[in-house]
């Protein structure tokens, strides 16, 4: 026969359980409905697309080495540095498709960062800034390829030099205000792209960009 002592302390345990299953139920469908509610309360925004605008891209051929113009309509980011990534990831792009004029693996994901800065990195910029004012003088290009680009990039003096100058032109086309660009890869200086084209010195970009059909 069980104590009476042990049935009123099985009971009252019971009771207990009921009461925290309860407790509990009710916790969980308040936390649900709290749930609901902040999703139906926050309004659905569409994610953000920067316009289109036509962008010029001087496209290397290897036929006679040569850069051609090629007018396209992309999407362009307003900020400077955001938009000559957009037009080079394009460029690339070009390059790595399968019937491409100037075959080059690697596509937009070979350009890591594009960084703009004052040239010269003095007075006018600081001037500039000074007065909280944007600077709108010259600037100067740094661009970091990834090392699985220079690794994978054709090797010859002609074909280095037409990537290169290329990418010198496209950003002068697309921003005038990139007068010089300089070459990174991963983020530190290397001597040549593959072999042969100079990443050592800074490119004049307006000295890039040739007339329609001419050679660089």
């Amino acid at each position: 026969m069980i104590p009476r002592y042990q049935t009123v302390l099985f009971v009252i345990l019971l009771v207990v359980s009921v009461v925290m299953g309860g407790v509990l139920w009710r916790l969980r469908e308040r936390a649900h409905d709290r749930l609901v509610h902040g999703q139906d309360s926050v309004p659905t925004q569409a994610p953000l697309v920067a316009p289109s605008e036509q962008a010029t891209l001087l496209v290397a051929n290897d036929t006679d080495n040569s850069l051609l113009p090629q007018t396209l309509s992309l999407p362009l980011p307003e900020s400077p540095g955001a938009r000559a990534h957009a037009v080079l990831g394009k460029l690339l792009e070009l390059y790595a498709m399968p019937n491409a004029v100037h075959p080059v693996p690697g596509g937009p994901a070979s350009i890591a960062q594009v960084f703009l800065l004052p040239v010269p990195p003095g007075d006018s910029a600081a001037n500039a800034q000074a007065k909280g004012e944007p600077y709108t003088g010259p600037e100067l290009a740094v661009v970091n390829l990834t090392g699985a680009f220079a690794a994978s990039h054709p090797s010859g003096l002609e074909t280095e030099t037409l990537t290169v100058l290329s990418i010198c032109a496209t950003l002068h086309a697309n921003l005038p205000r990139i007068t010089q660009v300089r070459f990174l890869v991963d983020g530190q200086p290397r001597a040549t792209l593959a072999g042969h084209a100079d990443l050592t010195r800074t490119y004049l970009a307006a000295d890039t960009a040739p007339t329609e059909g001419s050679h660089p």
